[in-house]
């Protein structure tokens, strides 16, 4: 572990890793958020460009539960869209910060329409709120992005006593292994108890 100006940092292996991810409380409160993160933003989901062939390959077996719009941008501007920054990113539907692959349901609640088909969405879909940034060199920082939309899985998560991590335990072992959890949830228990 460092220590630094911007709190400890844990490094396992080349994934330098943020104390808010470990210290953090949170939980995702979809009954009160309805799925804001996927229409609300300026820009789509990061993508990463492994995924990019998987998006295509199995787009036929969700897109007849995205809305009409979310066809129509996958049509006009592929499976994929750059943003501002030149990332990546999911298409978002014209005039609009929705998500193209969103899903809605009676009661206006937004899922993912991949998700929903038990496919893989976007690593940093399921990953959030982590985001992953790659460094210089190879490896990769994992950092807590903080939104307001998500206020609510944070109060809850704090009610519940549910860390960043802990919430996003199964997206952390599928992204980078049970050795990876593993030795995260050593540094976090040490971390949170030397508090």
């Amino acid at each position: 572990m460092l220590n630094d100006r911007f709190g400890t940092i844990v490094q396992i292996g080349d994934i330098l890793v943020s104390e808010e991810v470990v210290s953090e409380y949170f939980a995702c409160d979809y009954g009160t958020c309805k799925g804001r993160c996927c229409i609300e933003g300026d820009s789509g989901a990061p993508v990463l460009e492994e995924e990019l062939d998987g998006l295509e390959r199995d787009y036929p077996s969700f897109c007849h539960l995205m809305s009409e719009a979310g066809r129509q941008a996958v049509s006009r501007e592929g499976f994929f869209a750059v943003d501002r920054d030149n990332d990546i990113v999911t298409p978002l539907v014209e005039g609009s910060c929705e998500c193209a692959y969103s899903h809605f349901t009676e009661d206006g609640s937004c899922l993912c329409a991949i998700e929903c088909c038990h496919l893989h969405k976007p690593v940093s879909c399921s990953l959030y709120p982590i985001r992953v940034t790659n460094l210089t060199g190879g490896g990769k920082a994992l950092n807590l992005h903080r939104w307001e939309i998500c206020a609510d899985a944070y109060a809850k998560g704090r009610r519940e006593g549910i860390r960043v991590y802990q919430f996003l335990k199964k997206p952390l072992v599928e992204a980078f292994g049970q050795d990876f959890y593993e030795a995260l949830d050593a540094a976090a228990q040490h971390i949170n108890n030397s508090r």
